[in-house]
């Protein structure tokens, strides 16, 4: 089992910037990649970022150049720094993480994000 939790959201103006964390714990050995989603007002959820083991990140075209995946490494914690925020950014904002063998997900609680001046 592995449990994740999020931190760093809230209200920023647009333009201006967050960062968001995920701490995993439980059987962090078995993650293979890990990445953030996002749920806006009436809308599917959809992937913003990924991250493999090794580095390897892959974005939405919708925040490329704005918004940055990163991980520690230690490799329990990743992180998305949010610059230039527009409007169309407030969503829910959910961590996720694959396993590697089994490709399992697992989800944190979401943390809200709200673009707004």
């Amino acid at each position: 089992q592995v449990q994740l939790v999020e931190s760093g959201g809230g209200l920023v103006q647009p333009g201006g910037s967050l960062r968001l964390s995920c701490a995993a714990s439980g059987n962090i050995f078995s993650i293979g990649s890990m990445g953030w989603y996002r749920q806006g007002p009436g809308k599917q959820r959809e992937q913003v970022a990924t991250i493999t083991r090794g580095g390897i990140t892959d974005y939405a075209n919708s925040v490329k150049g704005r918004f940055t995946i990163s991980r520690d490494n230690g490799q329990n914690t990743v992180y998305l720094q949010m610059n230039s925020l527009k409007p169309e950014d407030t969503a829910v904002y959910y961590c996720n993480a694959r396993t590697r063998i089994t490709g399992r997900d697992y989800w944190g609680q979401g943390t809200q994000v709200a673009v707004s001046s």
